[in-house]
Order: structure tokens, then sequence, then C-alpha cells
């Protein structure tokens, strides 16, 4: 059935269409809500069309042009489609600026005081949103696979989903662009490990080991293991952990401020082409609640201290929960390696890696579940805080989502880089977990080995697996929902298409940004220990563009377009990243690589301390100096391991006293330098960095004088004088008969007579006459 549609509306399109289950309409408190909302509608200037099929009911709601008056001045400042003191016409009126008020005024309450959300809430209506309509381009030029390594068309994605879609991929580009460099590099610093796979003097000594004996490291299968076992997984740490890992973190500090500098120079053209430089998003809301509602009143900015303090204590409680989840998963790989020993005898020293790896993937299990409940609890810290606007509530929930979200996935990677064998104690005495279970250690080649692992499992599992769920959930989804049957009806077909699309709501551009947040910090944070990982995000980036236009344009209803002139919060997220980054990698080198104890042997303890000698390896006896001394008479029950009585003396990876095991001259040296390095390679990183920053100007010098050229154009516009323009009937000189008016003679006569004539270019606004020459 229609309803309140004229013959000359039948033609035009839909905005908008409200969806209501059949069995609703037969609840009469329900119906009347119902019209209630739709009689509201048309007292507002809509009209409205009702059609049904066999399980719902559809509402097509459509603006009539006079609505669109109301928001004149909006029209007019924000999207600048009509000349200054016309008003736009009604094909003037973008397609996206119509669904933005027309999903303004929906949302905004009702004389019943309801909402379009508070009605859906209540199962009034089931859905609502706006029509797929001229998507066809998009289609062929965007969201199709084919077109992965093409230009996206970033003015055609704002035309139909806005501006802060259009940004979004925009920056997702730009990032992708910027990636290139880094992947490069990165690659190159590990392949470089290659070129000295068989020449590195660490890696021929470790491999010619075969009488060094290292000290069980677990409860499981104790033996004592030959050093020379271990010659592969040197070899392969060797690829990572080189002299190149610290200018590859140096580089990638400096890429991370260059990348960001860049972005804001490259963000500055697109919204200066879109008229957006000085647009202003609360200023728009303002203007959207006073012309809905004349009697519209901004909330004031409020601070509550007790309020603050609460969210503070909550965030401090859920942090420590992350951390918490950390501990945990010490706690699984601790017994994990006891049952894997048992269990599964034939991996023997494979234990250890069997352990790593299923930790990585309980890791990444865990950070799914605590995604979704870092995301309800940072909802409710937004609502308690009650922000006054849309965007100051998203700018907030950005915050603490990520904070949360930023622990839920790197708590795991701290413990490995920075505790993980460092609280185990010594062979003779272990720290034991409730006095039962041996504290885990790191892989006998090094602390680098288990957190390169981790990194490679997380990255590779968020950028495979992550991806193909991404995709494959919502592409099945659609497809079961199109198994349905359809309408003969053309108008009501398209209605049920749009409708058994995937649903939408205002955190879906939310949940992209976050994950190329998540993905930004595993490229940068701990790049040091994973250099592949810029590789690694560039591949997943070229995907995910296609993925996210796909299930944007074919699988997702439409976005509701909103305006934005640049991406928020997310650029200081992008800045607090960087900087956590240097801090980071810094850590890393310093006291999870070996690259401080080789350089500190090569020049004090190694054979090149007194000046270098050709025929010798700087590094010589390296593996011998970094390995303690433990004797084995001094375990607690030496019978119960492994050959023992044909080893009197192990090593284990410290600089302890084979006496006692203490720290030792030697031990407290290293850790100097180690902090000496740490805190010089932060300074300098930061202030290449501040360098960068300052080198690189936010803004392009043509943009700046494209805004200036505005800015006297509109000035222009607005009535002020113009040059070369004759004298009219009514100047200040002629109505002047008082003492102030003067004649003038000499130069300053003709200043003066020139500025006189400017004053005379529009009659009759004698107040526009100012004599500046006469100053």
């Amino acid at each position: 059935m229609d309803i309140n549609t004229t013959e000359t509306e039948a033609s035009e399109p839909w905005d908008y269409v409200l969806v209501a289950d059949r069995c609703t309409q037969r609840n009469p408190r329900q119906v009347q809500r119902q019209q209630q909302f739709l009689e509201e509608l048309e007292r507002k200037g809509f009209c409205y069309k009702a059609r049904e099929d066999q399980e719902k009911v559809f509402f097509g709601i459509r603006a009539d042009n006079r609505v669109f008056d109301r928001y004149r001045r909006l029209l007019m400042e924000s999207e600048a489609t009509a000349p200054r003191g016309e008003l736009a016409g009604p094909t003037s009126i973008p397609a996206t600026t119509r669904i933005r008020i027309v999903n303004f005024v929906l949302n905004s309450k009702m004389a019943a005081g309801d909402t379009l959300q508070d009605l859906v809430k209540d199962g009034v209506f089931e859905a609502g949103f706006p029509l797929h309509k001229g998507e066809e381009d998009l289609k062929k030029k965007w969201a199709r696979w084919r077109n992965m390594f093409q230009q996206q068309p970033i003015g055609d994605i704002r035309n139909y989903f806005g501006e802060k879609v259009a940004l979004y991929f925009a920056w997702l580009g730009w990032y992708t662009y910027m990636l290139v460099p880094a992947a490069v590099v990165g690659l190159i610093i590990f392949l470089s490990g290659f070129a000295h796979f068989e020449a590195s003097q660490i890696s021929r000594e470790i491999c010619e080991a075969h009488d060094v004996y290292m000290c069980p490291r677990g409860d499981h299968n104790p033996r004592y293991q030959r050093l020379s076992e271990t010659c592969a997984f040197a070899k392969l740490t060797h690829l990572f952990d080189n002299e190149g890992t610290v200018l590859f973190a140096m580089f990638m500090a400096l890429w991370a401020t260059v990348f960001l500098e860049l972005w804001k120079r490259e963000r500055a053209r697109v919204v200066l082409q879109w008229d957006l430089y000085g647009w202003d998003e609360d200023q728009e809301e303002m203007a959207l609640g006073l012309i809905a509602c004349p009697d519209y009143q901004p909330r004031l900015h409020q601070h509550s201290y007790m309020r603050s303090t609460v969210i503070l204590l909550l965030s401090l409680l859920m942090i420590c929960l992350m951390i918490g989840m950390a501990h945990v998963l010490v706690i699984y790989r601790v017994l994990a390696a006891a049952l894997f020993s048992s269990a599964f005898p034939f991996l023997g020293e494979q234990v250890t890696t069997a352990v790593v790896v299923t930790g990585a993937l309980v890791h990444y299990v865990s950070i799914l579940v605590m995604t979704k409940i870092n995301k309800y609890v940072a909802l409710k810290l937004c609502d308690f805080e009650k922000p006054r606007t849309f965007s100051e509530r998203e700018s907030k929930f950005t915050i603490k989502f990520f904070t949360l979200q930023f622990f839920a996935h790197f708590s795991s990677l701290i413990y490995i880089a920075f505790i993980l064998g460092r609280i185990n104690g010594n062979p003779g005495k272990s720290v034991r977990l409730a006095g039962l279970w041996k504290l885990e250690e790191c892989h006998l080649s090094g602390c680098m080995m288990d957190l390169f692992v981790q990194m490679a499992i997380i990255m590779g599992l968020k950028q495979t697996l992550s991806n193909c769920m991404e995709y494959l959930g919502p592409w099945l989804a659609h497809k079961c929902r199109s198994m349905r049957a359809t309408s003969q009806d053309p108008e009501l077909r398209h209605w049920q298409r749009n409708y058994r699309l995937n649903p939408v709501n205002t955190f879906s551009l939310f949940g992209e940004f976050m994950e190329m947040m998540i993905q930004y910090g595993f490229t940068t944070v701990f790049v040091a220990a994973f250099p592949l990982a810029p590789l690694l995000a560039l591949f997943s980036n070229l995907a995910e563009i296609r993925l996210d236009a796909i299930k944007m344009v074919r699988l997702q209803r439409r976005l509701v377009p909103r305006k934005a002139k640049d991406i928020g919060t997310w650029l200081q997220v992008l800045e607090i990243i960087g900087v956590l980054a240097v801090i980071a990698n810094g850590m890393v080198i310093a006291f999870t690589s070996e690259f401080i104890p080789r350089v500190v042997y090569k020049y004090r303890y190694g054979p090149c301390r007194q000046g270098a000698h050709p025929a010798v390896d700087c590094l010589t006896g390296y593996v011998n100096h970094s390995l303690s001394v433990f004797y084995t008479k001094d375990f607690q029950n030496p019978v119960e391991i492994e050959g023992s009585e044909n080893v009197t003396e192990c090593r284990y990876r410290d600089y302890g006293a084979a006496q006692n095991s203490n720290f030792t001259e030697q031990s407290w040296f290293l850790l100097a330098i180690r902090l000496a390095f740490l805190i010089l390679f932060e300074h300098v990183a930061l202030c290449v960095k501040l360098i960068a920053a300052w080198f690189v100007p936010d803004v392009p010098q043509s943009v700046k004088n494209e805004v200036l050229k505005k800015k006297h154009q509109r000035l222009g516009e607005a009535g002020l004088p113009g040059p070369g323009v004759g004298p009219g009937p009514e100047s200040r000189s002629t109505r002047d008969s008082g003492p102030r008016a003067q004649t003038w003679s000499g130069p300053r006569a003709g200043q003066e007579a020139k500025t006189q004539s400017c004053c005379h270019h529009r009659p009759p606004q004698p107040w526009l006459c100012v004599c500046v020459g006469g100053l």
C-alpha cells in the first residue's frame, strides 16, 4: 500500500528505509507508536510509503525539498554548493548530505520523546538504513580483487560514503604506500644475515662446541645438551639479531615520523579539495541541533574529579587484568612443558618450541576474547563519563579502547622480551611455580628467538586468519539471507536486497581503524626483533583495502555518511605508538638482543681490545665468554639428570660466578653499558623524530596560499571595496560637511582620491566608505 505519496514524488529516490516485523503489526501498542513516529515525520516535511512482503513491513522515507530550507546556513557554509546569499537548490544537495540530515532528524527526539534508536531497541522497528544507490562505478573501479594494485577513487568514495570513510581509505592507502620502503629495508636487513650465514664467528663457535654441555633448562627430559646441537637455531637467530638491527630500529623511528608528517600534508591537500579545511565538527553538531529544535541548548563543558578518579581506577584495574592474562599465559607455558614432555615423549628437545608455538596460539585466542570484553568496558566507562557530543564520545572511547587493546595484544610480548628467563635463578637454585614447576626459560639460542616466533605467529594469524574471517563471515551471512524469495516489484525488491545485507553500526568504521592501529603497533613497536613485520603488513594492507571495499559496497548496508577533515584521535594514537616504538626497540636491543654484549666483548675483552688484527676475528672466544660455569655437584638431585656421571660442569647464559652464581664485575659493567645505550638510543631517536617533524611542514605552502586566496576572495564577496571603480552618488567626502572634510594636495591627494574612488563601487552603502588614506 502507498501512503502520502504524490505523483510528482513517485519517481524521486527514497532516502531511508525503516523495517518492521509483521508480528509487530498485531500489537496495537507497537502499531500506535509506529504511526505516531511516521505522523511526526509528516509534520516535519517527510513523506513515506509502506510496502509488505511475507515477513516484513518496509517504510520508505523521503524528505521533501522544503526540509532542506531549514539547513540553508549549513548547506551554504559547509557544503559550498551554491553562491553566497543564494539558497542551494534541491538538485545541488549531495546525496551524502541528504542522508546525513535525514538520519539526524530520524534520530532526534520526536514529540512523544522517542528517537529511531529507542524504537529499534523496543522492537517497534527492526532496522533503519539508507539505500545503496549508484554504487555501480565503485563496484567496477574499486570493490574488486583485480583492482588491488590500482589507485583508489577517493573522490568517488567521498561522494558515496562521505568524508570520514574516504579519509580512512586515503590514510590506509598512504600507509600502504609508505610501507614499501620500510618493507624493503627490513627485508634487506633480514637477508643480510644470509650473507653471513656461514661466516658468523659466533655461529661457527656454537656449531663446533661439541665438548660444551648446557645445563638442563626444565624438568621435562632433564639432560645435558651439547651446545653444538643448537647450531641451526644460532644461524637462524643471526638473521634478525645482527649489527643491522640497530640501524633498522633507528630507521623505523625516523620512518614513523616521516610517515605521519607526510600524511598530514596529504590530508591537508585532500580536505582543501573538498573545501573542508576550516570546517568544525562541533559547530555543525550545534547547527543541526539549532535547526531541528529552535530551543536547542548545547551541553556545556563539565569536569568531575570524582568521575575521573573512578574511571582512572577502573582503567587501571582492567590494565592489571591484562597483565594478569600475561601471567596466565606464563602458567600455561610452564604446565604445558610438563604435560608435553610426559604425553609426547617423541618431541624430545622440541618441547620448548612446541610450548612457544601453542603459547602464541593461546595468546591469539585470548586477544579475541578480551577484545569483546574491552569494547564493553570502554563503552561503559564512556557512558559513565557523560561526554558532551557524539564526536567527544567517540574520541574518549577511542583512547580507552585502544589503551586496553594495547595491553591485551602486547602484554605477552613485553613478558617475553624483558622478563622471560630473567627471574629463574641459577641452575642449582631455580625459582619454581607453587614450589613444584620450574619457570620457563629462554631458548638456548637466546630470548630473541622466542620473541621472533611469538611475533611471527601472532602477526601471521592476524594477517591471514583474521582477514579470512573478516571476509568469509559477512559473505556467508549475506549468501544465506539472499536465498529467500524476493518480490517481483522492482522497488520492493531493491529494499529487500538492501535489508538482507549485513547490518552496520556506529563502530563499523571504528573497528577497521582499530585493526590498523594494532597492526601499526606490531609493525613498529617490536620491529627490532621481527624486521619482516613491515613486509607482512604491506601484503596484508593490499588485501585489506579491497576487502573493506567489497564489504562496504557489496556485503554491508550503506554507512551513514559523516563529515570529517582528519582522522581524529587516531592521529594522536599513531604519535603515541611512535614514541612507544622508540622506547620498546631501544629496550629490545639493550636487554634482549646480544648486540651490547658483543660490542662490549669486542672492545674490552676480545682479541681486538688492543687493536684490530686482520688474521683474527674480533668475536673469537665470545661464546665461551658469554656462558657461565656451573658445577654439576652443586645440583640438588644430580643423579636424576641423564649423563651426570660423565659431566663435571655445565654452562648457562649469564655472567655469574662459578662458585656461587652471583653477579660478577662483568655483569654489572654490562648492565651499565646497556642502560647507557638505552638512554643514548632513545634520546637520539627522539631527537631525530623531532627534527624530522620540524623539517617537514604539516601543511604544504601551496595549501596555505590557496586558503589565503579563498579568505581574500570571501572578504571581497562580502562587500569590501575593490579597486578601479568610479565615484558614486554617496561618498563620505561628499556627505561630510563638517570640519573633518578636507582637501588634500600633493602625493597624498592622489592616495586619498584613489582610496575614495574605491569606496564607490557599491551603491548605496555609505557605511562601506572608509577612507583609509586619510587615517
